[in-house]
């Protein structure tokens, strides 16, 4: 399979490249430090219209397709971790629209999210779900023409800033396991929608992760996707699809890091050397190299395959699905 950048790829690279060294760059530890969501880099991805790179073109997207989302979003990672985590969670919280939205909700949610108008999140992880779908403890139960959640999500990225939120709930609990799940749109200021705790993390900490709580939030019926049960096939479709832009992100900020390391053995000396000049470091800079082109080339991979496939539940196949996992690995 070939998956040779075109022309239209390689400039976009470059001005995304440019784009992040001009605007993006500065400030990014200042951002780290004082752990705020950056809305002024989300003005900063609004007006290149990056938002929109793989929502079709009927929706205000530019259907650049994943392979190109995953170039922005490696070029941003090179000067910003915080800043690139915006675009996967765009294109996670979305996906579960993108493969099972009806037209109406298609048309309704879309072209906003498109623009960068609103932002999205994906609620699906609990205390004891998340890796583990089957463990998921948010419940939603029928009343007239709503649908009534119950329950806590926990290190959900964005969801403070969220306009829109996907969430994963039980929807019949007398059957085990991932069965009776169901996915449903949340819309920011629901009744009884609120958020909790604020995680305090390591890094990447301009990019809000955060608890969600659900107290008796009626949910109008239009707004499950596809039918009630369907939940956990949209849950793993949805993770294949977006593994791989997270894959790009640690490609990018491995990238930078590597960067910056080369760039600090040329300009440090010991007796009377460049740090660059010693063979040691330079089997070390070979070698870590070599491990960011290969994770590169996993991701590239993995992307172009996804590529030709369209947005809804038709099966993916064995390999496609290790190819994604593989470049988020």
């Amino acid at each position: 399979m070939s998956y040779e950048l075109a022309e239209e790829q390689k400039m976009l690279k470059d001005t995304v490249a440019r784009i992040a060294k001009e605007q993006i760059a500065p400030g990014a530890e200042k951002r780290d430090e004082e752990a705020k969501f950056p809305w002024d880099m989300v003005e900063v991805l609004r007006e290149h219209a990056l938002f929109g790179a793989d929502f079709p073109e009927e929706y205000g997207g530019s259907e650049m397709g994943l392979l190109s989302l995953c170039l922005i979003v490696e070029e941003i990672a090179k000067v910003c971790g915080s800043t690139s985590v915006i675009l996967p969670v765009h294109e996670l919280g979305t996906m579960p629209i993108f493969l099972t939205g009806s037209d109406e909700q298609k048309g309704k949610y879309l072209p906003k999210l498109a623009s960068g108008e609103h932002l999205i999140a994906f609620g699906l992880t609990e205390a004891n779900a998340g890796s583990d779908v089957s463990g998921v403890k948010t419940k939603a139960v029928r009343d007239g023409d709503h649908y009534v959640l119950n329950g806590t999500k926990t290190f959900i990225s964005h969801a403070d800033v969220a306009d829109v939120i996907c969430v994963a709930a039980k929807t019949d609990t007398s059957v085990p396991g991932h069965k009776g799940i169901s996915m449903f749109i949340v819309e920011k200021g629901t009744p009884g929608l609120s958020i909790g705790k604020h995680e305090n993390k390591l890094g990447i900490r301009s990019s809000s992760t955060v608890e969600i709580i659900l107290e008796d939030v009626k949910v109008p019926g239009d707004n499950i996707l596809d039918d009630e049960g369907a939940g956990f096939g949209i849950i793993m479709k949805t993770l294949d699809f977006t593994r791989i832009p997270v894959g790009a992100q640690a490609v990018g900020i491995a990238q930078g890091a590597l960067d910056y390391a080369i760039q600090y053995t040329k300009e440090r000396t010991q007796f009377g050397k460049p740090l660059f000049s010693f063979q040691g470091l330079q089997w070390m800079m070979a070698d870590m190299a070599t491990q960011v082109e290969a994770a590169r080339q996993l991701t590239y991979k993995a992307a172009s395959m996804f590529e030709k496939i369209p947005k809804n539940m038709d099966k993916l196949s064995k390999e496609m699905m290790r190819s994604s996992a593989m470049a988020k690995l």
